[in-house]
């Protein structure tokens, strides 16, 4: 398996699924208007949100965003979402094509692509051709949320030469959000058995998340053979979704390694058989693996799996690694806080939801901004951000989703 703690900073700037498309409004502000997110409806928009930022304090907050200290980033970067579109966007656009430093052309295009403007999707696809690593990838990233059709000859042009492994995992979901076209499903079947161990488990993964029946039987080939994949392509099959694949994970069960125990009783899961009692045993290995260390690997399997049924909509997976992960010691407590905060980038209103009920609030947002330290997912975690401060906007004062979500905004820095 490759240690989802490095594919996931590896690979980043990826979120799972597509989302509706551009429109031709101008936003005035990402925190507020974020149509090209998960949620349709739109909150209010006060004007204390941008009244106070300047141009000045705008230019000087962009020159700022490749700061070496992390707090002065972040500062940096509040600014800019608070600026009013109108201004932002033309800054943002000025950087990502001018500024001398790359690392703030990246940081730019990551706060821009939150914007609904018309110019948005023209610089990203200018910018997927940059000799700029990161560029390169915040481009595919936007892409995979925002499918365009037209796009797909020129990404499978690039996804037959792009070799950066910050790069090609963005690209390889940019393609598979396009997985009725048949030259795409050939590209992405062609390599999940092609390749670099890393890039393969990053297409088999994003066949997975986006259901690819048909590239099924590459996959299962893949399953049945041990090794640092046979873990993802289990888990790949739980997440399509075709039954007849139980036999095969049933088989596993009895002859898989250990390590990939986990993915296997993730996927068994996922396809509705015995669901209670294989997200139990994900549960059991957490509490074993902090009681007696030295299974990492074990332990990080049981993670992801049960991140992956959070993913999905299991609220008991997401309140067991939140029970497990608080009051874990560190080594345990790493891969869940990481795992949860995988969760919470692919589906911000179910984690904001789960945070809301619970007594012990405050302790499950740090477990979460834990896991935020580790993630490195720019591109991903901006999304959140802008999802968590709508959600904010839109609740009633006094209630338990605003106070969830400031608290969130604040911890995370946002």
């Amino acid at each position: 398996m490759i240690p989802r703690a490095g594919a996931i900073a590896v690979a980043g700037l990826i979120v799972a699924g597509g989302a509706s498309g551009v429109t031709s409004r101008i936003c005035l502000s990402p925190l507020l208007c974020a149509d090209t997110l998960q949620s349709p409806a739109l909150a209010p928009r006060p004007a204390s949100t941008t009244a106070t930022v300047s141009p000045a304090e705008l230019t000087a907050a962009i020159g700022k965003l490749g700061a070496f200290e992390y707090s002065d980033r972040a500062r940096a970067a509040q600014v800019v979402r608070r600026a009013p579109g109108p201004m932002a966007v033309p800054a943002l656009l000025q950087a990502t094509g001018e500024h001398a430093d790359g690392y703030v052309r990246y940081r730019a295009l990551v706060l821009l692509s939150t914007y609904a403007d018309p110019r948005v999707p023209d610089e990203m696809e200018r910018l997927s051709t940059d000799p700029n690593d990161r560029l390169r990838a915040v481009a595919y990233a936007y892409f995979e949320r925002h499918p365009n059709p037209s796009l797909v000859p020129q990404l499978l042009e690039a996804f037959d030469k792009e070799v950066a492994e910050f790069v090609r995992p963005a690209l390889a979901r940019a393609l598979a959000a396009h997985g009725a076209d048949p030259k795409v499903r050939a590209a992405l079947t062609r390599d999940v058995t092609r390749g670099q161990d890393f890039f393969r488990s990053t297409v088999i993964e994003a066949l997975g998340d986006y259901k690819a029946s048909y590239a099924t039987k590459a996959i299962a080939g893949v399953a049945t053979l041990e090794g640092p994949l046979q873990d993802d392509a289990a888990l790949a099959l739980g997440k399509i979704g075709d039954k007849s694949q139980i036999a095969l994970l049933a088989r596993l069960q009895q002859s898989a390694p250990r390590e990939t125990q986990p993915a296997v009783a993730a996927a068994i899961c996922l396809l509705g058989s015995n669901c209670d009692v294989h997200r139990g045993y994900l549960v059991k290995i957490l509490a074993f693996t902090d009681k007696i260390p030295g299974y990492q690997e074990l332990l990080r399997g049981a993670a992801a799996g049960l991140a992956t049924l959070a993913e999905r909509g299991d609220g008991e997976a997401l309140s067991a690694l939140v029970d497990a992960g608080i009051p874990a010691q560190d080594t345990t407590r790493a891969p869940i806080a990481l795992a949860l905060a995988s969760v919470a980038v692919k589906s911000p209103p179910a984690m904001l939801a789960a945070f809301e009920t619970r007594t012990d609030r405050t302790a499950a947002v740090e477990l979460l901004r834990d896991g935020f330290d580790m993630l490195e997912e720019d591109f991903a975690e901006e999304g959140f951000y802008v999802t968590i401060r709508r959600a904010y906007w839109a609740a009633k004062e006094g209630s338990a989703t605003r106070a969830t979500a400031q608290e969130i905004i604040q911890k995370l820095e946002f």
